[in-house]
């Protein structure tokens, strides 16, 4: 916060994105390395179901991909946004089940 008031008359914004699980290489490896151990097959679409129901589950029922966080970063340090300023914005699919 102490930065935003700093910047505040420079026209900088600052804001913090949070993102949930997001669907990287490493991820993606991850879960079909369980997959292969827990015999779910080699699908990703129902990997990520399983993954979904048991482990990280939001209300959209699936893994965030990379490029909507990139699409929410660009947004953000767009002309856009230049009213958005000192939030944190989650981008996790609704998983941490709350509004702030």
């Amino acid at each position: 916060v102490s930065l935003m008031l700093e910047l505040a008359e420079t026209g900088i914004t600052v804001n913090t994105v949070s993102p949930g699980l997001i669907k990287t290489r490493e991820v993606e490896a991850m879960y079909r390395k369980q997959a292969a151990e827990r015999g779910w097959g080699d699908d990703w679409s129902e990997i990520e179901r399983h993954v979904m129901r048991e482990f990280m589950g939001n209300p959209t029922g699936r893994i965030a991909l990379t490029s909507e966080v990139a699409d929410l970063v660009i947004f953000l340090a767009s002309d856009r946004a230049a009213m958005i300023n000192g939030t944190n914005i989650r981008i996790d699919g609704g998983g941490a089940r709350m509004v702030s």
